[in-house]
């Protein structure tokens, strides 16, 4: 997930397009495949031993399309470009007629990225749905169509607003929390790793590039909404019984604002219980999990909205 190209004022949604370039050149010298979004839903659904990587970028700044959109488009490579409606055509950000001249070129897919890019979480469900409706009404207006991807502002979701996206169509629906996509991950929970200035070195890249994905079958609390009465929540994780090496799982959250290793152990071999012993202070709580495992480093994570921030 990219945002920003080349505005250093703004490092936590900004890479260098130098260092863009340097990690598109890295994959292709791996031979991993770009994904075109196009083809994401046949490839989502079934298991695949050859990686692929999807780009997507969010909001649809104007420094992506001097900067990274150019490059992009020699190289032929896809993408999916996320775009807020009510941004569009204002100071910093792209307008109209070049989110179409993007979309015409069959490169990059436009997904929607609501109307206000606000904090839908927070909003009542009558708030969010205005929020949406418009989104799309303009989104037909403009494209004729509404697009089937969803980005979540800030990669906040609840069960509520997981509904309406579901409710309008919506196929498939990304997040900001880190992992790889596969068959088991929810279609309106799917990971990105956010890549930036602080993480976005080429030595992190290559990690991120090796990772393989982390298969489980349900994760709790369904609802990533924490309120006050349920932070810290208590989480379990339910793996597939004849998953390996589980025991070699380390998990580490950022409860009371403070990254630490947390505690952790298995009920019935296949159930992880990771205990949150703190209350998630800041806007999002994270968790992340890997697993040393004998083919590779698997990697999935967690991310909660703290209500009361």
């Amino acid at each position: 997930m990219y945002h920003r190209f080349d505005e250093q004022k703004y490092p936590s949604t900004n890479i260098q397009i130098s260092i863009f370039k340097e990690q598109i050149e890295l994959i292709e010298k791996l031979n991993i495949n770009f994904l075109n979004p196009k083809d994401f839903g046949k490839n989502y659904t079934k298991v695949n031993n050859k990686k692929t990587i999807l780009i997507t970028i969010d909001d649809g700044f104007q420094s992506f399309y001097e900067k990274a959109w150019p490059y992009l488009k020699d190289k032929k490579i896809p993408f999916l470009l996320f775009i807020s409606t009510e941004a569009v055509g204002k100071n910093g950000y792209m307008n109209w007629n070049q989110i179409i001249e993007i979309e015409k070129s069959g490169l990059g897919i436009i997904g929607n990225h609501s109307h206000t890019h606000g904090y839908l979480t927070d909003l009542d469900n009558n708030e969010t749905i205005a929020d949406i409706e418009k989104s799309i009404n303009i989104f037909k207006n403009k494209l004729g169509y509404n697009p089937i991807y969803f980005s979540y502002p800030f990669g906040e979701y609840s069960n509520s607003l997981k509904k309406i996206i579901r409710d309008y169509n919506f196929q498939f629906a990304f997040g900001q929390h880190s992992g790889v996509v596969d068959f088991t991950k929810d279609s309106l929970e799917l990971p990105r790793f956010p890549i930036n200035e602080k993480y976005g070195n080429i030595d992190r890249f290559k990690f991120i590039l090796n990772l393989l994905p982390f298969q489980f079958k349900k994760n709790f609390p369904e609802n990533k909404y924490l309120l006050e009465n349920n932070n810290p929540p208590i989480v379990k994780v339910i793996f597939f019984k004849e998953q390996k090496n589980l025991n070699n799982i380390t998990c580490y959250s950022n409860e009371n604002n403070k990254w630490r290793k947390s505690k952790i152990f298995f009920e019935n071999e296949n159930i992880l219980n990771i205990q949150i012993e703190e209350k998630f202070t800041t806007e999002r709580g994270r968790i992340n999990c890997s697993l040393n495992d004998t083919v590779g480093w698997r990697w999935f994570g967690l991310q909660f909205v703290i209500s009361d921030y």
